[in-house]
């Protein structure tokens, strides 16, 4: 690994080896990228940064996401079928096909991210002051995954300030679900090959399975079943995934083998895995491992969603993705011999993906540099902010080898 850490210095160049051919024989290697990569301007990043971060996505990367331009804040803000903004979508899809990359959807249906139109109606919510305990207590922070750093503030359904009004209908809701996927999927039909269909529905503490999310109080718990029907009916060729975080945990590991072997059990068209991997320094071959091995026992592929490792101090005491704790997880410094530990913990990852070959088909990265990233004050990535590689890339390319070699 010292030898690794010295290769950190050295700037990216023709001789640089890449992720896509490196892994070829073993799974696709793919990115999240924002609007700013997808088009070539932007107001955070200079047109030279962007320029670099776009020459590093297409050099190293063959499989890409949006980060946020495909969320239905984003894609559907205002209600009805005149409601639909695509220019950002249309942006990513049309920069994916150019460049030859195979395209994932992030993501259908999600309890944060959403518009309070979604969830809204006639009928009065629950007297949540009166009202007796129900299957699905929530258990739950407000609102996970990772968005544009606050960009649209509160007032969504479920992650930025609860969505409190007068309520759709079972009937009402699960309409608009089907038109929004059957718009938004039909719309990218053949050039979109994997969805995000359901994201995080899963409840992180106690017993309960699901999350108490709008979705579960107004459909019920087969809103996931008919989401995935929904997108099912839009494009029978596409791969349908169910994406959630924190799978390194035992706990969480369970409910989501409980939910995916109840909805095979209903011949509900799930396809896939999402398995995020928001991690830290400290996960080891061993707990990712641990992960892979009964993750694969409900026998379908696994794709890693939303790999990032957080250097940060404050980020180093628990698996997550929650975006209401994101500031605390990326604060109080880099841990110490940050590069070294996260090119160790890369490596160990790597290893697992590697051992699980048969089952991993899908390794994606949040962001395709640190400067790009949702953490990037936890320098999370194989490249820092000027597209260079780190120690850490240096460290999977090594695992590879050592994979090779053993065969």
């Amino acid at each position: 690994m010292a030898a690794l850490f010295a290769l950190g210095a050295t700037a990216q160049s023709a001789d640089t080896p890449t992720l896509k051919d490196t892994f070829k024989d073993h799974f696709i290697v793919g990115t999240a990228i924002n609007r700013n990569i997808a088009t070539g301007a932007g107001f955070r990043r200079s047109s030279e940064q962007i320029s670099k971060d776009i020459a590093l996505v297409k050099a190293q990367f063959n499989q890409l996401v949006a980060e946020n331009e495909m969320k239905w804040v984003s894609l559907h803000p205002q209600t009805g079928a005149d409601g639909y903004d695509f220019r950002a979508a249309d942006d990513f899809v049309n920069f994916g096909l150019n460049n030859n990359m195979y395209l994932v959807g992030h993501t259908l249906v999600w309890h944060a991210q959403t518009p309070n139109w979604v969830f809204a109606g006639t009928n009065p919510p629950p007297n949540v002051a009166n009202a007796a305990p129900g299957p699905f207590a929530n258990t739950n922070a407000p609102g996970t995954n990772r968005i544009g750093r606050g960009r649209f503030g509160p007032g969504f359904g479920g992650g930025f300030g609860r969505f409190n009004g007068p309520r759709a209908s079972r009937e009402e809701l699960l309409q608009r679900m089907r038109d929004h996927i059957h718009t938004v999927v039909g719309r990218y039909k053949d050039k979109i090959k994997v969805w995000d269909v359901v994201n995080e529905a899963l409840s992180d503490n106690g017993t309960n399975i699901l999350r108490n999310s709008l979705w579960l109080e107004i459909i019920g718990p087969d809103f996931i079943a008919k989401a995935f029907e929904y997108a099912h009916e839009a494009d029978p060729n596409a791969i349908l995934r169910y994406n959630d975080y924190s799978l390194e945990n035992p706990a969480k590991r369970r409910k989501l083998i409980t939910l995916i072997k109840s909805l095979q059990a209903q011949k509900i068209p799930v396809m896939a895995i999402g398995s995020q991997a928001h991690v830290n320094v400290s996960t080891s071959f061993e707990t990712m491992d641990q992960a892979l091995t009964e993750i694969a026992t409900l026998g379908l592929p696994i794709h890693i969603t939303e790999l990032d490792v957080n250097s940060a101090q404050g980020g180093q005491r628990s698996f997550g993705a929650d975006i209401a704790n994101n500031a605390a997880t990326t604060q109080g410094g880099l841990v110490s011999d940050a590069d070294r530990k996260l090119a160790e913990a890369y490596a160990g990852l790597f290893k697992a993906f590697l051992k699980h070959d048969k089952s991993v088909k899908v390794v994606t990265f949040w962001g395709a540099n640190d400067a790009n990233s949702w953490r990037a004050n936890g320098k999370p990535l194989l490249f820092d902010g000027n597209s260079q590689p780190k120690p850490a890339f240096h460290a999977v390319i090594a695992e590879a080898k050592k994979a090779a070699t053993a065969k």
